[in-house]
């Protein structure tokens, strides 16, 4: 039995959710992003009882089809973006595509229906969001993150960025340095 959940996009979700099974005694093959795969069918109460259970750390099953398919897109992207050290040599649509096995123009039009923003808007915001993680760890010039988050330039990196935060790239950097400095005179 495959069980779909929204909302769970880190490890501290998956630990959750693996306690709240364990709580339950139900064995699990596998808990992964958005997803617990149960060797057995449970009924309906446990799965109730599971959905109030999660529901306390703000998490949700799922049973529509669009909201699951959305939610499996949302965690491919965030996997990708996040929590792989290399991103996919292809263009983010095949990867997409290829992972879940629907064609892309498919996804992105579901993707647009649930969430009100395309596809592509969601890979940009999540790009972001990893490029000010990459600018406040410090370890990687501007050059070497455009490179690793795959901009064709710098200049493309600093527009998109802008675009989304109101910031240039070294403007945010200096924000957390002056907040840093900020700290240590208190």
């Amino acid at each position: 039995m495959k069980l779909y959940i929204k909302y769970m996009v880190s490890q501290r979700c998956k630990i959750v959710v693996s306690e709240a099974l364990k709580r339950m005694n139900i064995d699990h093959a596998l808990v992964d992003l958005g997803t617990i795969e149960i060797p057995q069918e449970i009924n309906t109460e446990q799965i109730n009882q599971l959905a109030t259970i999660l529901s306390q750390s703000g998490l949700e099953l799922m049973e529509d089809k669009k909201n699951i398919l959305v939610e499996k897109i949302k965690n491919t992207v965030i996997d990708i973006i996040h929590h792989s050290e290399e991103l996919p040599k292809t263009n983010y649509s095949t990867y997409i595509s290829e992972k879940l096995q629907y064609d892309y123009t498919y996804l992105a039009n579901i993707f647009s229906e649930v969430k009100g923003m395309t596809l592509q808007q969601y890979i940009i915001l999540h790009k972001i969001e990893r490029v000010k993680e990459l600018l406040l760890y410090n370890e990687l010039n501007l050059s070497e993150i455009a490179f690793k988050m795959h901009y064709s330039s710098v200049a493309h990196l600093s527009n998109q960025f802008k675009k989304i935060t109101g910031l240039s790239p070294s403007y945010y950097k200096q924000l957390k340095e002056k907040r840093k400095g900020s700290l240590e005179n208190l």
